[in-house]
């Protein structure tokens, strides 16, 4: 894809987490040529600022050239100018003007937006969905998020809140969520879902789950997803029936998913991704079984995220050199 004219130049990328913020110094062709990264203080608004400008500013530092300007991809909801957080759950934004409050502060060409928008839009230009007329992308980590590209241009609805997949309502009654509602996907299919299924287990069926305590010193409540995964790789028996749990409820949303947008793509991509065909093979099988008018009509491809925990930082970067190139920044 040629690149938009006078956007030839490095772009900042920064991705914030809610234990991180992580950037890139981001070539045209969506190659990182250096890295800065600062912890998260998130239950403060200002030292979140505060640390999203120590990071640019390193990076800044570090590059002699002028930038093209700073991307920035956060986990929340925002609203559909970029311009307002409206909800973070791992975050302190409530209504918060973090581009106006960011833009004062940097003084640069500045995007501001959905850390998992900023993913797909990624892997749409440089990844796993490249040239593909309708991508999804899902990000399974402490939740579920996710982004949608078409026609070329990210969608994020008409109140730029389009992609939260994790908050569909699964499981009448089911597990609380962060969110306020009970039964939401991201409660059985993310990192947070295995961590909370093996500390269950654990507590009724703490033999069965012998393996899993060997690493937590016996005491259940100390599992998390990463335990799981690990103990999975190393092949425990119950570790791997949660992981295909895990992947068998992502395909039961996925195929949800293709029943009302019908993707061509679907790219998996945050933490518990690494797990890889533990998770994406159970993940087709159920698509198959669930895919509505299933042996009649197509399903999307699953496909693991090719650019890993980068893509948000690339797709950041490559947000704000259009933007510019566009003239909305």
């Amino acid at each position: 894809m040629t690149e938009p004219d006078g956007t030839a130049r490095p772009a900042l990328g920064i991705d914030i987490g809610g234990t991180k913020v992580a950037g890139g110094l981001v070539a045209p062709d969506g190659t990182i040529l250096a890295t800065a990264r600062r912890g998260t203080p998130g239950a403060s608004v200002r030292e979140t600022e505060d640390a999203i400008v120590a990071v640019v500013e390193e990076l800044a530092d570090g590059h002699p050239g002028e930038l093209v300007g700073v991307g920035v991809g956060a986990a929340g909801w925002f609203d559909r100018t970029g311009d307002t957080v409206l909800f973070s759950p791992h975050l302190a934004w409530r209504n918060s003007t973090l581009r106006r409050d960011l833009g004062a502060r940097l003084q640069r060409p500045l995007w501001v937006g959905n850390d998992a928008d900023a993913a797909a839009w990624a892997e749409y230009r440089y990844g796993a969905a490249r040239g593909a007329d309708l991508a999804l992308m899902i990000t399974l980590g402490t939740g579920i998020g996710g982004g949608i590209v078409l026609d070329g241009r990210l969608r994020r609805g008409s109140h730029g809140v389009a992609g939260e997949w994790g908050h569909m309502r699964v499981v009448p009654d089911g597990r609380l969520c962060a969110c306020g509602n009970r039964g939401c996907w991201e409660q059985y299919a993310s990192g947070t879902a295995l961590g909370q299924t093996a500390r269950e287990v654990a507590r009724t069926s703490p033999a069965a789950a012998a393996v899993l305590l060997e690493r937590v010193d016996c005491e259940p409540d100390r599992l998390t997803g990463e335990h799981v995964a690990r103990a999975a790789y190393d092949g425990d028996p119950l570790a791997l029936e949660l992981v295909t749990e895990v992947g068998c409820w992502l395909g039961q949303g996925i195929a949800d998913l293709a029943a009302v947008l019908d993707p061509e793509v679907v790219v998996i991509g945050g933490g518990v991704s690494v797990l890889g065909e533990m998770v994406l093979g159970p993940a087709r099988e159920r698509l198959d079984r669930a895919l509505p008018g299933r042996g009649f009509r197509p399903g999307p491809r699953i496909v693991a995220a090719a650019l890993g925990a980068q893509a948000g930082i690339v797709g950041a970067a490559d947000l704000v050199r259009r933007a510019v190139a566009e003239g909305e920044a």
